[in-house]
C-alpha cells in the first residue's frame, strides 16, 4: 500500500469533525483528526517521490567520512585526536546507518541498487544488515498494533520505574559485542542446530525494544536475502576477530568503541521517538501521531542526534512512504496550513532534553 492510499484509508475511517487536544494525548481515547489526515494526503503528493541523486550522495558521503574518521583515530598518534575523529567517526556512521530506516519503507523498485550497496557499505561491516529491520519496523506501523504487545517497537517507557530509562540507554553499550557474538558464533552454530537457528532468528535478528516480541520465520524474497546478508556478516565478522592477529587489538577495540557510541546515540533517540504512554490498547492514527514526536527548526543540534528525517517521526507516522527529504517541507506545508494550536502542532516538541525530563517525570509519578 502506498503513502497516499494509507492516508485516503485512514480519512475514510475517521470520525468526521473530531479534533483532538494535544493535552488529551493517550490517556482517554483520541478520535481522529479527518481534517489533519487530509491535509497531510492532499499537500504532499507533489514531493513524495524518492530522489536517488539525494539518497546516493548522503549514505556514501556519511559512510566515506565514518570510515575515514575511524582510521584517523585507529592510526593517530594523540589521545585527544583521536578521541575527537572517533566521536566524529560516531555521528558519520550513525547517519549512515540510520538509512536502514528508509530501506523498510521505500519501494522496492525505488532505487535500483540501493539496498545492496547499503549492505555492503554499511550493513554487514556494522553487523547490521537490512534483514535485521525489514519485515520487523512495518508491523509498528501497522494501525492495530502500534503500541501493543505484538509492536516490537514500543514499550510504556513513560510508565515504568525510573531505573528503566538508564537501563534501556546503557544496555545499548553492548549492542557491538552481541552482534559480533551472534554472527560469528550463533550464525554457525545456527546451521547445524535447528533448535539454535530457530532461537537465534525469533530473539536476536530483529532491531526490536519489545522483549516479548518474537520474529516469524522469512518468507518470499525477504528469505534468499536474509541468506545472503547473514553469510556475509559471518565472513566479517571472523574477518574482525583475525584482524587481532595481523593488527593487535587497538583497531577492533576502537571500532567496537565507535559502534557502542553509535547504538547508545540510537537508543537515547528512541528514548524521545515516542512519548510511550500507551499501556497495550489499539490506538487511532491521531493518538499514534501525538504519541510520537517532531523535534523541528529552528534547533538545529536535531539533526544530529534524530538524522535522515527522523527528528520528523510523528509526520513519518502519518506518511510512512513520504522519503526523508522531503519531510522538512511536508512539515512546513502542514504548520502553515493547520496552525499553531491543531492537533498537528501537538507532536511538536523542543528538544531532547526536554522530552527525557517529561519521561524522567512520569516514570516517578505514584501508580
Amino acid at each position: 500500500m502506498t503513502m497516499q492510499q494509507t492516508l485516503e484509508a485512514d480519512i475514510g475511517q475517521a470520525d468526521i469533525g473530531a479534533t483532538a487536544p494535544a493535552a488529551q494525548r493517550v490517556r482517554v481515547p483520541i478520535a481522529d483528526d479527518k481534517t489533519m489526515l487530509r491535509a497531510a494526503r492532499d499537500l504532499t503528493k507533489d514531493i513524495a517521490e524518492a530522489r536517488p541523486a539525494i539518497y546516493w550522495s548522503d549514505m556514501l558521503l556519511s559512510a566515506g567520512v565514518g570510515y575515514a574518521a575511524l582510521a584517523g583515530a585507529i592510526m593517530a598518534g594523540s589521545p585527544l585526536v583521536a578521541v575527537a575523529l572517533a566521536l566524529l567517526a560516531a555521528l558519520a556512521l550513525y547517519r549512515a546507518l540510520l538509512f536502514i530506516h528508509e530501506l523498510s519503507h521505500i519501494h522496492r523498485d525505488a532505487l535500483p541498487g540501493f539496498r545492496t550497496a547499503w549492505n555492503l557499505l554499511v550493513g554487514i561491516p556494522l553487523l547490521t544488515p537490512s534483514f535485521m529491520y525489514e519485515g520487523v519496523h512495518t508491523l509498528h506501523h501497522k494501525r492495530t498494533q502500534y503500541g501493543t504487545v505484538e509492536d516490537p517497537e514500543y514499550l510504556p517507557l513513560a510508565l515504568m520505574k525510573p531505573w528503566s530509562l538508564p537501563l534501556f540507554v546503557l544496555i545499548a553499550l553492548l549492542a557491538p559485542v552481541a552482534l559480533l557474538f551472534r554472527f560469528a558464533v550463533l550464525v554457525p552454530l545456527g546451521a547445524l542446530v535447528p533448535a539454535i537457528r530457530r532461537l537465534t532468528w525469533q530473539r536476536f535478528s530483529a532491531l526490536s525494544i519489545n522483549p516479548r516480541f518474537r520474529r516469524r520465520p522469512p518468507e518470499g524474497e525477504l528469505r534468499p536475502r536474509v541468506l545472503r546478508q547473514e553469510a556475509g556478516g559471518f565472513l566479517w565478522s571472523w574477518l574482525l576477530i583475525g584482524s587481532v592477529f595481523a593488527l593487535g587489538w587497538r583497531p577492533l577495540l576502537i571500532a567496537l568503541a565507535v559502534v557502542s557510541v553509535t547504538a547508545v546515540l540510537n537508543q537515547l533517540r528512541t528514548l524521545v521517538a515516542h512519548l510511550w504512554e500507551n499501556e497495550g490498547e489499539p490506538m487511532t492514527v491521531t493518538a499514534q501521531f501525538l504519541d510520537s514526536v517532531n523535534v523541528p527548526p529552528p534547533g538545529a543540534i536535531a539533526e544530529i542526534w534524530a538524522p535522515v528525517g527522523l527528528r520528523y517521526h510523528a509526520l513519518h507516522h502519518l506518511m510512512p512512504s513520504m522519503p526523508y527529504h522531503s519531510l522538512p517541507e511536508a512539515h512546513r506545508r502542514l504548520r502553515d496550513n493547520l496552525g499553531e494550536g491543531s492537533t498537528y502542532d501537538g507532536a511538536n516538541h523542543k528538544g531532547m532534553a526536554v522530552l527525557v525530563g517529561r519521561i524522567a517525570r512520569s516514570t516517578m509519578r505514584p501508580r
